[in-house]
């Protein structure tokens, strides 16, 4: 599909809002459909017609999963085997050839789950083929399944405004396809269950499996293969050199919430996203068949978790995002647009003092500084002296009193806790396997005596307070740890999974709760709400002048896969790391046009920075000007904290700029920020394409909040504007449609 959206020619198009509850394939509707038809409309301008459902083929042999965009299909007979995953808005089969629904090691035991064989070339799958493919006799067989709607993955305590119009649970079809071993496998009292969830409005599915033990005895489950894909591959190179990768597929991509140790969703996923070369694909091109064409989602440690008679197993999630287009601005789009859908709490992005200091009077008058210039949330940052780990009667109810002030005046409440990075001792510490050390070179166990009081400690502190946020430093970076802590952890190979287990629990307590969580590391799909946009700490003690630059650039990379409210920046109002005078804000009234240009960085590109200091004003100026900025934060914040589309990145030399873009609000579907870097007014033809506000033919522009005035767009869907931007500053337009 190109930039400029789909084709229209849909045929037999047949859509249903609701899935059945039927265990029949011939109690689902038909679906008729070409991978020469195009989706009517581009998704991300309007995705209105994709919705999810479940259907069977014209003739009755398979099941679908389809909402417009992609589409997945499965034979029964034999055997349950996935036979087709189809990009519909470019035409592409994505699948080459069929594997098992999953791969399971119980008690020893290898099975692989569903799937057939004898399929005699693997370099495409042509569906005469699947009529003349048997059922593995060593293999699950499948029993049965069941369609029905999207689970609420995580318990979302919606006490902010900013995802007013998230839906949650998200909206679609699930499909639940059951399997049990072969009677003569020796563990035939357990059924295995391979879940599947397709969203409307996106080209995203969900996969997970659950082993349920119905058998008298216990049973362990010590390796799982949770999905694997014969993908079409990227490239077709004939030799390999040490050195030099192939290149992988790169129509998908997949990430998991077993996610740990990274910023980056490629980090935080790199012990279980696999791609590896593929042995049945014997007629590929590169000699040595070393192609990396088969994705494995696989923990790389066990899990090797003990299943009791009657209990059930269940495995991590994993999301496959299917893109369109080799362009960055699209697939960033696309990833962005798959986070608010099935990680909707992401949106909430409150603005936030983290104030260094933790005298309760000074919090207080730290509350109502907030209150006063409409900051929304002050945190007691690293370094204010805050014992979140207190178990005292007396602190606890000081600390609650203080939330309860802040609640009246509307101001969220919370602190700074560090778990890895810290040495504890007494056999508490994670001792790495031989050859490992841990990420941040000390960490606790969460499996130990000492974590697992950490973690209950934090979790009757939110439920006694009343606090709001959590900032969790060093949150648990997947470190393994072969030390026995029964019955927690068994030793290496349960450790990670048991410590991820640990940590998961208290974040989706907390999201229950309303609590906003700060985590510098990947645990969005987990529950956490913000990590890092992505900056270098003691780029904080540049001089300020290189600090307005930094800003701005790491917004501008960080939000290429990242939503503005996913990730935050650092405002030094007080010395950070050194740097000196040159470095800080404060005194805040003598560097209030620096001050003010940090915070239109950050809040003219939708992104929430840690404000760190002492407080956030010093006199009445300052004050005045901080508010200034803050209300016209909030008068546009429903278009600044929607998607980026990349302008010209900040490089102090001319101007940078970026377009925000939100098709579905009413009030502005475009608003671009220009900012000068320079020591002279500038004015510049600036050409911004609006493609992705979804305005046509003509706009309505306003200048820094100046009546509307249309505009006819230039036929490639831009528009051209002369700009004048003040030394040092700012300018903004708004873009609307014509009424």
């Amino acid at each position: 599909m190109s930039s400029r959206g789909g084709l229209f020619s849909l045929c037999f198009l047949l859509l249903i809002s609701s899935a059945l509850d039927a265990g029949e394939l011939g109690s689902l509707p038909i679906v008729q459909r070409r991978l020469t038809d195009r989706p009517p409309s581009d998704y991300l301008i309007d995705s209105a017609f994709a919705k999810a459902a479940a259907y069977r083929d014209a003739d009755g042999k398979e099941l679908i999963l389809d909402n417009g965009l992609i589409r997945r299909a499965w034979r029964l007979e034999p055997n349950a085997a996935c036979v087709a995953f189809d990009n519909l808005m470019t035409g592409q089969s994505i699948l080459r050839s069929v594997r098992p629904e999953a791969r399971l090691t119980i008690d020893g035991i290898d099975f692989n789950v569903g799937g057939l064989v004898g399929q005699p070339n693997h370099a495409y799958l042509l569906p005469e083929w699947l009529d003349r493919m048997k059922a593995d006799s060593l293999a699950m067989q499948f029993v049965g399944f069941e369609v029905g709607k999207p689970r609420e993955r995580i318990k979302w305590g919606r006490v902010r405004p900013h995802a007013k119009d998230a839906v949650w649970p998200p909206e679609g079809v699930a499909l639940r396809l059951d399997f049990q071993p072969p009677l003569d496998s020796g563990v035939a009292d357990l059924r295995v269950s391979v879940h599947y969830e397709l969203y409307d409005g996106v080209p995203v599915i969900c996969k997970w499996i659950e082993v349920h033990n119905q058998s008298d005895e216990p049973l362990t489950v010590d390796r799982f293969v949770a999905e694997e894909l014969a993908v079409v591959e990227y490239a077709n190179w004939v030799e390999t050199r040490p050195g030099v990768d192939i290149p992988r597929p790169d129509v998908l991509h997949v990430e998991t919430d077993f996610a740990f140790g990274g910023f980056t969703v490629e980090n935080a996923n790199r012990h279980v996203i696999h791609w590896r070369t593929d042995p049945l694909y014997s007629t590929q091109v590169n000699y040595t068949r070393e192609t990396p064409c088969r994705l494995v989602v696989e923990p790389t440690y066990g899990p090797a978790q003990d299943v009791a008679p009657g209990e059930s197993f269940q495995s991590f999630s994993t999301f496959e995002l299917v893109f369109d287009s080799s362009e960055r601005e699209r697939r960033g789009l696309a990833q962005r647009k798959m986070y608010r859908t099935v990680a909707p709490w992401v949106t909430e992005n409150p603005l936030t003092h983290h104030l260094i200091n933790s005298n309760p009077e000074v919090v207080r008058r730290a509350i109502d500084q907030a209150d006063e210039v409409g900051f929304e949330a002050v945190i007691m940052s690293f370094g204010s002296g805050f014992n979140m780990e207190s178990t005292d009667a007396d602190y606890l109810q000081q600390w609650k009193d203080v939330a309860e002030y802040a609640e009246s005046k509307g101001i969220e409440l919370g602190s700074y806790s560090l778990f890895s990075s810290r040495r504890i001792g007494n056999g508490n510490d994670i001792v790495s396997p031989e050859g490992q050390r841990p990420t941040h070179n000390n960490c606790p166990a969460a499996t130990s005596e000492w974590g697992r009081n950490y973690y209950a400690k934090l979790k009757a502190f939110y439920d006694f307070t009343g606090f709001d946020q959590f900032e969790n430093d060093g949150p648990y970076p997947g470190d393994v740890d072969v030390t026995p802590r029964l019955p927690w952890q068994k030793g290496e190979q349960d450790s990670r999974w048991a410590q991820w287990k640990i940590v998961t629990d208290l974040y989706k307590h907390l999201r229950k709760s309303g609590v906003y969580i700060n985590a510098p590391d990947y645990y969005y799909l987990a529950g956490s709400n913000k990590c890092g946009m992505g900056y270098r700490e003691v780029n904080w003690s540049l001089p300020r002048a290189h600090q307005v630059i930094h800003t701005r650039q790491n917004i501008y990379d960080g939000t290429w896969t990242k939503t503005p409210s996913m990730g935050w920046m650092f405002v030094p109002l007080s010395q950070y790391h050194g740097g000196g005078a040159a470095a800080t804000t404060e005194p805040l009234s003598e560097h209030i046009d620096h001050y003010e240009r940090l915070l239109r960085s950050n809040l003219g590109m939708g992104v929430q920075a840690h404000y760190r200091g002492p407080r956030i004003y010093d006199t009445e100026t300052t004050k005045e000007r901080v508010k200034s900025v803050v209300e016209w934060f909030k008068a546009y914040r429903d278009i600044l904290e929607s998607d980026i589309v990349h302008g010209r990145r900040a490089d102090g030399r001319d101007l940078d700029w970026v377009l925000h873009v939100n098709p579905q609000l009413e009030s502005a579907q475009g608003m671009l920020c220009i900012y000068n870097p320079l020591t002279y007014d500038v004015k510049r033809k600036l050409n911004v394409d609006l493609y992705f506000t979804g305005i046509k033919g003509s706009t309505q522009i306003s200048n820094e909040g100046q009546p509307y005035q249309q505009v006819d767009l230039v036929a490639d869907g831009s528009v051209d504007l002369d700009v004048e931007v003040p030394a040092g500053g700012m300018t903004w337009l708004v873009f609307r449609r014509v009424p």
